[in-house]
């Protein structure tokens, strides 16, 4: 065979190849988007009545599809001083109409170590994300995350990205001078024991703290996208957004739905 044709195959090839990647993942994206959350508080003589903290994701006990539980970030609940202390703690979730439903949600439990959160929301169970095992997760592996970037500026339309793992490395504080100690940095030092965190080459913004990072092929959850944690140690030179996200492993959201099964 000819140079020419051999080429003309491997192009064709390439591009159905590529073809069939966007089609899954638009597969998968109408899959999921029934299970992704906005988390927020609500009071009704306040204006606006609804304020966006941040992104979470619908959860089930194993072997579920459906749940009450909803998993994102514990610094998702914190309450800036100037909130109100007497609002509801809610999530919003999508409707089969594409419209949004307000539920009343509690704590179940925080991990501030790993910065998540587990929720319990009332109402009928939802549709919800699977949960993978990150423990298989590759650098250089394909993946995408969903939230709600910018805190809703958009509109309160899930967004999704692709992105890469390019790095798995501890989430420590770099080595600092005597210059760079401040107390914070010292409790974590001292406090925290080091985890890999899942670096990616996407940028993340605030509105999608708590959102799912998630397999493009089958949903499966494998990582929680967060601003915060590492914005505060490893790019703590940084006020402007780098290009460069973060994401704590799916198998710390396991360990808390394994704490809570039937709860």
């Amino acid at each position: 065979m000819k140079r020419e044709p051999i080429l003309m195959t491997l192009a064709l090839f390439a591009a159905l190849s590529a073809a069939t990647a966007h089609a899954d993942l638009a597969s998968t994206i109408a899959q999921v988007k029934p299970a992704i959350a906005i988390v927020g508080t609500y009071k009704a003589t306040n204006s606006p009545r609804f304020a966006l903290h941040g992104t979470g994701f619908v959860v089930a006990d194993a072997g579920q599809t459906q749940g009450n539980k909803l998993v994102t970030n514990a610094h998702v609940l914190q309450r800036p001083a100037e909130a109100d202390a007497e609002a509801t703690l809610v999530v919003q979730l999508r409707t089969s109409d594409n419209n949004w439903q307000t539920r009343a949600a509690k704590v179940l439990e925080v991990d501030g170590a790993h910065d998540l959160a587990l929720l319990r929301f009332e109402g009928p169970a939802h549709p919800a994300f699977p949960v993978g095992n990150s423990d298989a997760v590759r650098e250089g592996q394909s993946v995408a995350f969903m939230g709600f970037p910018i805190g809703g500026a958009l509109g309160f339309s899930p967004v999704t990205h692709r992105a890469t793992i390019s790095s798995i490395a501890a989430a420590a504080l770099p080595t600092a001078t005597a210059s760079q100690l401040n107390p914070r940095a010292i409790r974590s030092l001292r406090g925290n024991k080091p985890f890999d965190i899942f670096q990616l080459d996407g940028t993340a913004y605030p509105g999608n703290s708590g959102g799912p990072l998630f397999d493009p092929d089958s949903g499966e959850v494998l990582g929680v996208v967060n601003m915060v944690l590492l914005k505060s140690t490893r790019e703590s030179a940084l006020s402007q957004p780098s290009g460069i996200s973060y994401a704590i492993p799916s198998r710390f959201v396991l360990a808390l739905l394994q704490r809570h099964a039937g709860d």
